[in-house]
């Protein structure tokens, strides 16, 4: 857990940047929007030592789906974790799958009935709470022609793809990707077009590394093969 909150510092310090230059452009910071203690409240209500996604899902109604996609994004800011994309991809998959369709979040049970210690979600949030705070006092709807209906559709679709990315063994493959959801995610938690526009860069950025990165490997490979043969 340390090792994962140490190498995730970076990409969230991005989002960070964000939201600095943001504030810096005149943006009024936005209050409404509790997002990380509404998430915190949900961690400390409960008794078990363990809380499934499905009450996180209950617990967390207005912003379930970028909750959760935050979430799932954020072990795969860890390159070193082996497997780590393909369990959070396959959630990730199904939660744009439901935003392409413009269907309302929910998860079969295989998923929903996955439970986290509440004490390591808690460790994870409280280091990252100073980013999260940061975000939030930028966080509001602006750009709203980004939120309509059509547009979420389109970024779920672009999500699709992300989460495809996400769940290959790809090397280096799921970081961009992580990052431009997360945009996307707190994007569409208070309709904010700045992040979802810093979302869609990211996500072209993304798919053009792994386009470029392979094809570089393809060339390699058949220049060897040419000189062997």
């Amino acid at each position: 857990m340390k090792k994962i909150l140490q190498q995730a510092a970076f990409p969230l310090a991005i989002v960070t940047f964000i939201a600095h230059l943001c504030r810096m452009t005149g943006v009024t910071p936005n209050r409404s929007l509790p997002f990380s203690q509404n998430l915190l409240a949900q961690l400390h209500g409960g008794k078990s030592e363990r809380i499934s996604l499905q009450e996180l899902l209950d617990g967390v109604k207005t912003h379930a789906r970028a909750t959760l996609m935050i979430l799932f994004s954020l072990p795969n800011l860890v390159p070193s974790i082996p497997g780590m994309s393909a369990i959070t991809g396959l959630p990730l998959l199904f939660l744009a799958v439901q935003m392409m369709m413009g269907n309302n979040v929910w998860l079969p049970h295989f998923i929903a009935s996955r439970s986290f210690l509440r004490s390591d979600l808690l460790r994870l949030i409280n280091r990252l709470l100073p980013y999260l705070q940061r975000v939030e006092r930028v966080l509001q709807p602006r750009q709203l022609i980004l939120s309509r209906p059509t547009v979420l559709q389109v970024i779920g679709l672009i999500c699709v793809v992300l989460s495809v990315l996400i769940a290959l063994p790809i090397p280096l493959g799921n970081f961009l990707p992580a990052v431009a959801i997360i945009l996307f995610s707190l994007g569409t938690l208070e309709a904010d077009g700045v992040f979802i526009i810093a979302g869609f860069v990211t996500a072209i950025a993304s798919v053009l590394f792994i386009t470029v990165f392979y094809w570089g490997v393809i060339m390699a490979v058949l220049r060897m093969m040419g000189h062997a043969a």
